[in-house]
């Protein structure tokens, strides 16, 4: 089940025409919810490998909702920790998936988040703060990144789109594999960027 946050809205923005300074028109994300379009939206995970690589890995199976009406924007979606990309060797994915020190997804098979704030800029820029649960323990995240007004696709659809981008401490969620290389050093790295793409699609009535 999704949970649903209240936050701030600035979904409508007022422009001044400079060569007309009395006029100002506004625009906005057109109210309603909109629905994650899986095979267009995505979540990526990367960290330092071995002290001079990046580790990066991907979850298909998301689900993404942005809904806006007259006062609030809220966004909360949900992965499945099941769809990581690491497929082989069986015994390093088995150890990902549902090793007590990574995901632990025998008991906590989803990763979680609710928005409390999501400023969207006139500029395309947008800020968002909210909570990530993962493993069940749930921590404030912050993001920044880009959003697009909706437009119309060939289906009769209304569209818009989200990429948020976010550095956390997987420490923070009980994420503690580490393995010290021979000369010092981390094996991988605590900090983890998450970036995310959502293109969401406006539901129908």
């Amino acid at each position: 089940m999704f949970r649903l946050c209240y936050l701030q809205k600035r979904n409508t923005f007022l422009f001044l025409d400079l060569r007309r300074p009395a006029v100002i028109t506004a625009t906005s994300i057109a109210d309603g919810t909109y629905t994650a379009d899986p095979v267009h939206s995505s979540v990526q995970a990367g960290a330092r490998h071995m002290g001079v690589g990046s580790f990066r890995t991907t979850f298909s199976d998301v689900e993404a909702r942005l809904t806006s009406d007259q006062d609030t924007i809220r966004l909360e979606g949900r992965v499945q920790v099941q769809s990581i990309s690491i497929h082989n060797p069986p015994e390093f994915r088995e150890h990902v998936v549902n090793g007590a020190d990574f995901f632990d997804a025998t008991h906590h098979p989803e990763i979680l988040f609710s928005s409390s704030r999501l400023a969207l800029d006139a500029d395309g820029t947008l800020e968002l703060e909210g909570e990530l649960v993962i493993k069940g323990i749930a921590k404030p995240l912050r993001a920044t990144g880009s959003w697009r007004e909706p437009v119309e696709d060939p289906y009769g659809g209304l569209r818009t789109a989200v990429d948020l981008q976010a550095v956390v401490d997987r420490r923070d969620w009980e994420i503690t594999w580490q393995a010290p290389l021979p000369k010092g050093g981390d094996a991988l790295g605590w900090d983890v960027t998450l970036d995310v793409h959502l293109e969401l699609v406006k539901d129908a009535g």
